[in-house]
């Protein structure tokens, strides 16, 4: 039998990523502001417009979320429909020239005006008006777009970190070997007839 042996382990765990750190303290803080800002628009008015500012959230927001999903699904439907069986590798035209269908960021906006509070039924109007639409659109895109690198404590770098078995991400090569002794073959009686 071969065994790798074990390494000694590190004299420092290692270090957390960026994102790791800062994305809970982002939610905790965009929390803390939403609740804030309903306090103090109930401060303001009353108890009422604020249930019924969430409400008008929520009903919009779903509103958007189906419209979103049923063009979606209509887009869907046209360019399977369009699509000839001779020729698959073709792409079906669009309608605007763009590769996608554009439903995302409506599909976005409503998930954002049905989550409970102000400052996200902002970000959720902005993804729906049309020119901040489209600024977030392509800022998106450049993000999305531009080569991915594994930088330490970059995303890239925590999802490598993820895939690795160990915990320090150090692959350690070997192979196994397994001492079985050979399958034994069958005995059956002799056939008497």
């Amino acid at each position: 039998m071969t065994f790798t042996g074990t390494p000694s382990p590190s004299p420092r765990p290692p270090q957390r990523s960026r994102a790791r750190r800062f994305v809970p303290l982002g939610v905790v803080a965009w929390v803390v502001l939403e609740i804030w800002l309903l306090t103090l628009v109930a401060g303001a008015t009353n108890g009422l417009t604020v249930f019924l500012l969430l409400l008008a959230g929520v009903v919009v927001g779903g509103w958007v979320v189906k419209r979103a999903g049923r063009r979606a699904w209509k887009n869907l439907t046209e360019s399977l429909q369009r699509s000839s069986p001779a020729d698959p590798a073709e792409p079906a035209p669009s309608h605007n020239g763009r590769s996608g269908s554009g439903n995302t960021l409506p599909m976005a906006g409503g998930l954002l005006l049905m989550v409970p509070g102000l400052l996200s039924d902002v970000l959720g109007l902005l993804c729906l008006f049309p020119p901040t639409g489209k600024l977030i659109q392509g800022r998106a895109e450049k993000l999305l777009n531009r080569r991915a690198s594994y930088a330490p404590g970059s995303f890239g770098d925590a999802f490598q970190q993820a895939r690795m078995h160990r915990p320090d991400g150090k692959v350690v090569p070997g192979e196994v070997i397994r001492d079985e002794p050979p399958a034994s073959r069958r005995q059956d009686p002799p056939l008497t007839g």
